[in-house]
């Protein structure tokens, strides 16, 4: 509450600017929930200090810029951006190891899936950038498919309950475990569906190899 408060303070003093400027720090790191930043600017407009709509749209900017920026971060320096205190605190090399291996099973998916995921979204993002695997279009397109999903909930929901943060609150905490749930059960399916798709190509290879060895020992006999 001590966040949203000030947030609050900050966002109905100094408007739209406020709220972009925090989510790009967001994105870059800071120890401010993304969240609650999108719900407080919403909870403004609810109080008559902005419009709704128009803090969607400032909302979705500042977090695609905060996003971007760590991931042309990651493109641009590689890896000796890891070299850098302040995220190597965050970028651990234990870390960017996992990161790559979700990207390995999982592909591009992983970039959608982050923007659900706050302690893994920048060192997401940033390793996306660091295996110049991703061009920046395929990026903005798999984030910003993620943001025109969460950023209009955050806002819009902030603003219908304007009055009440006390339910407000307990609805983000609940819809959050919801959401982590909603992950875990999709990584799962994803997990299953990749070692079933790797286990029946494995099969196909090893019949194929079969069939080859039975038609070349023919051969050998005749």
């Amino acid at each position: 509450m001590e966040v949203f408060a000030l947030l609050e303070t900050l966002f109905t003093q100094y408007g739209y600017i406020a709220v972009f400027v925090v989510l790009i720090l967001c994105g870059m790191g800071i120890p401010i929930p993304e969240d609650i930043t999108l719900i407080t600017g919403g909870v403004v407009a609810g109080l008559g200090y902005a419009n709704v709509h128009t803090m969607v749209i400032v909302g979705f900017l500042g977090v695609m810029v905060g996003d971007g920026l760590m991931f042309a971060a990651g493109k641009i320096f590689g890896y000796r951006i890891l070299r850098f205190r302040p995220i190597a605190r965050i970028m651990t090399p234990r870390r960017y190891t996992q990161v790559q291996e979700q990207f390995d099973r999982y592909g591009n998916g992983v970039l959608f899936i982050a923007r659900f995921l706050p302690g893994l979204r920048m060192p997401i993002y940033i390793s996306a950038g660091i295996s110049k695997k991703i061009s920046y279009f395929r990026f903005f397109m798999m984030d910003g498919l993620a943001a025109s999903l969460s950023v209009p909930i955050w806002v819009y929901l902030g603003n219908y309950s304007a009055e009440n943060i006390n339910w407000l609150m307990t609805k983000v905490h609940q819809f959050q475990i919801l959401v982590i749930i909603a992950m875990m059960m999709g990584a799962a399916l994803i997990a299953f569906w990749w070692y079933r798709r790797r286990t029946r190509i494995q099969f196909f290879r090893d019949r194929r190899k079969q069939i080859l060895a039975r038609r070349h020992k023919q051969q050998q006999n005749s």
